[in-house]
């Protein structure tokens, strides 16, 4: 699956372990920057990278890396066509595609390790979106929400 990532400064090392993660897990992986932990850059500008991604198909899923995760997810929702969400469990990660056909994982670089955060991206990067007539009928009305607004 092509799958990009993107961070801020503070998430800077987390995205570049997660990048070669993704690699060993047989992903396509498009880096979209920052480059350096050393150069402050805001998460919005990454987050909306990521989402663009995705919503131009360049990218089937994304993942974004900020210090809490929170600021990135905010932004990233802001996109026509994202559904993103933190996740600083598994069950969240799989469950969040599985149910809500979440297509942006956010992490906080400042609140989870590697490990889990490998854990929660092969979660994430493993699940599909269960097509469930129940599941259907809750996306078309976030879909019917997002018209509206």
């Amino acid at each position: 699956m092509k799958i990009a990532v993107a961070s801020d400064h503070a998430g800077y090392f987390l995205k570049a372990l997660l990048a070669d993660y993704l690699k060993t897990l047989g992903h396509e992986v498009s880096d979209l920057g920052t480059d350096s932990a050393d150069r402050p850059v805001d998460y919005p500008d990454f987050a909306k990278k990521a989402a663009d991604a995705v919503v131009s198909g360049a990218a089937k899923r994304a993942i974004v890396v900020c210090g809490s995760g929170v600021g990135a997810c905010v932004a990233a929702n802001k996109v026509k066509g994202i559904r993103a969400g933190l996740c600083h469990d598994t069950y969240s990660a799989h469950q969040g595609v599985e149910h809500d056909d979440m297509n942006i994982l956010c992490l906080g670089a400042r609140i989870i390790g590697p490990a889990l955060a490998f854990e929660i991206v092969k979660a994430f990067a493993g699940a599909e979106f269960s097509n469930e007539e129940r599941h259907k009928r809750r996306l078309r009305k976030v879909l019917e929400i997002e018209r509206e607004n």
